[in-house]
C-alpha cells in the first residue's frame, strides 16, 4: 500500500494510537522524495536514521513554500493540482506554489472536517459562494474547497456572486432574500472582507432579513480590501444581527494554502458543552492533523497551555511537507487550538534562521541553473 493509500485510509478511519507511526512514514517519505526538505532537516542532522518521533521531525516554515521549489519526485503534473500562495517582497517569485500529487486527499480531509463541524446535522442546503469557485479562480486552494462543498452539502438553489475583482454584495443580498422567502435554510461561504461587503450593503438599503432556521456561516478570513478589519467576533454579531444567523452557526475557518486540512470554530452547535464567546472560540483540528506550540526561538515544543508559534504535521500534506510552523502565536490543548494573532516582525527568531537557510538554497539553485 503506498504512502497516500495510508493517508487516504486514516482520514476515511482515523486511530489516534497509529498516528504517530504513520506521521514518521510520511516523514521518510518526504525525506527521500522531497528535495529542499531533505536538506533542510540534514541541515539540522534530523534523517530517517535517527528521528524515531513526532516530536522529533523537523517543522518547515510555512513561508518556504515562497521561497523554495517544494516538488515531490512523485507529483504528476497531470493528476496534481498547483495552488498558489499570497506574494512576497523577498524575491525569487512573486508567489509560492503548493504542490498537492493527489488532489483525492485533500478532497477527503477537507470534506470530512467540514461534515463534522458545519454540517454535523447531516444538512444539505442551500449555498452562497462570496468567493470565487474552482473555475472561476483555479489556483486558489479556497476556490477549490468551496466549490468541493458545495458539490458535497448543497441542494436547491446554488449561486457564486464573486470574480476575481470583487464581491457582488447586491447579487449576494438579492439571493439571500430568495431563500429567506421560501423558508429555505442556506449556507453562505465566504472570506472576512466580503461579509463586510455584505453587512455594509444591508445596513446602507436598511434591509436586514431573517434567514430561515438552520442557516449558517463559514468565515474564511482574509481582512484584504478593508479599512478597518471585522473581527471574528464582529462577523458572528453582524450574521446575527443583519442575517438572523444563530451565534454557534457563524463559525469561522482557520485554513492556509499550505496546509491541506483545515480548522474550524468549537461551537455549541458541533461540540456540544464548548464555550467561549465568539472571537475567543478554541478551533478544533481534525484526527489527521496535529498542532503544537513551538517556543519561537528553540522552535521545541511548549507545554500544553503555553503560549508559542503554531506548527501542525497535516497527514494530508503527505505530496510536500507535513511538518510545517506558521506565522500564527496561539495556545494548544490536545487537538483543541486558540489562535492568538500573528507575530510582529522580529518574533519568531527561529522561522526566521529557517527561512533564511531556504533563501539560500533556492538562491543557489536559481544561480546554479543560469550558469
Amino acid at each position: 500500500m503506498s504512502i497516500y493509500e495510508q493517508v487516504l485510509g486514516f482520514i476515511e478511519a482515523p486511530e489516534a494510537e497509529s498516528f504517530e507511526s504513520l506521521a514518521l512514514d510520511v516523514f521518510r517519505f518526504q525525506f527521500a522524495n522531497v528535495a529542499v526538505y531533505r536538506a533542510y532537516c540534514q541541515s539540522r542532522g534530523a534523517s530517517p536514521e535517527n528521528v524515531r518521533t513526532l516530536a522529533a521531525i523537523p517543522y518547515a516554515s510555512t513561508l518556504a513554500f515562497k521561497y523554495a521549489e517544494v516538488a515531490n519526485a512523485t507529483h504528476d503534473a497531470a493528476a496534481g493540482l498547483t495552488f498558489l500562495t499570497s506574494g512576497t517582497t523577498k524575491g525569487f517569485a512573486e508567489r509560492g506554489r503548493h504542490r498537492v500529487p493527489k488532489p483525492g486527499i485533500y478532497r477527503a480531509a477537507a470534506i470530512a472536517h467540514l461534515r463534522r463541524m458545519l454540517f454535523p446535522d447531516g444538512a444539505r442546503l442551500a449555498m452562497l459562494a462570496m468567493h470565487p469557485t474552482a473555475e472561476r479562480m483555479p489556483e486558489s486552494s479556497l476556490s477549490r474547497m468551496i466549490s468541493w462543498c458545495i458539490e458535497e452539502f448543497g441542494v436547491g438553489a446554488v449561486a457564486c456572486v464573486a470574480t476575481r475583482q470583487g464581491v457582488d454584495a447586491a447579487g449576494a443580498a438579492a439571493f439571500l432574500a430568495e431563500t429567506a422567502a421560501r423558508r429555505e435554510p442556506v449556507c453562505v461561504l465566504g472570506t472576512t472582507a466580503s461579509f463586510a461587503a455584505l453587512f455594509e450593503h444591508l445596513r446602507a438599503s436598511g434591509s436586514p432579513m431573517r434567514l430561515a432556521a438552520g442557516s449558517r456561516i463559514m468565515d474564511t478570513g482574509g481582512a484584504k480590501g478593508q479599512a478597518a478589519p471585522l473581527s471574528a467576533a464582529a462577523v458572528v454579531h453582524a450574521a446575527g444581527a443583519l442575517l438572523g444567523v444563530a451565534p454557534a452557526l457563524a463559525i469561522n475557518e482557520y485554513g492556509m494554502t499550505e496546509l491541506c486540512s483545515q480548522l474550524y470554530d468549537a461551537t455549541p452547535f458541533n461540540c456540544p458543552g464548548a464555550a467561549g464567546t465568539p472571537g475567543a472560540r478554541m478551533k478544533l483540528a481534525p484526527p489527521w492533523l496535529k498542532p503544537v506550540a513551538l517556543d519561537p526561538v528553540t522552535m521545541r515544543p511548549m507545554a500544553a497551555g503555553a503560549v508559542g508559534m503554531l506548527a501542525f504535521f497535516d497527514l494530508a500534506n503527505a505530496g510536500s511537507i507535513s511538518a510545517l510552523m506558521t506565522e500564527d502565536f496561539g495556545v494548544v490543548r490536545g487537538d483543541a487550538v486558540a489562535i492568538l494573532g500573528r507575530a510582529a516582525a522580529g518574533e519568531a527568531r527561529g522561522c526566521a534562521l529557517a527561512i533564511d537557510e531556504f533563501a539560500e538554497r533556492e538562491l543557489a539553485r536559481v544561480t546554479a541553473n543560469r550558469q
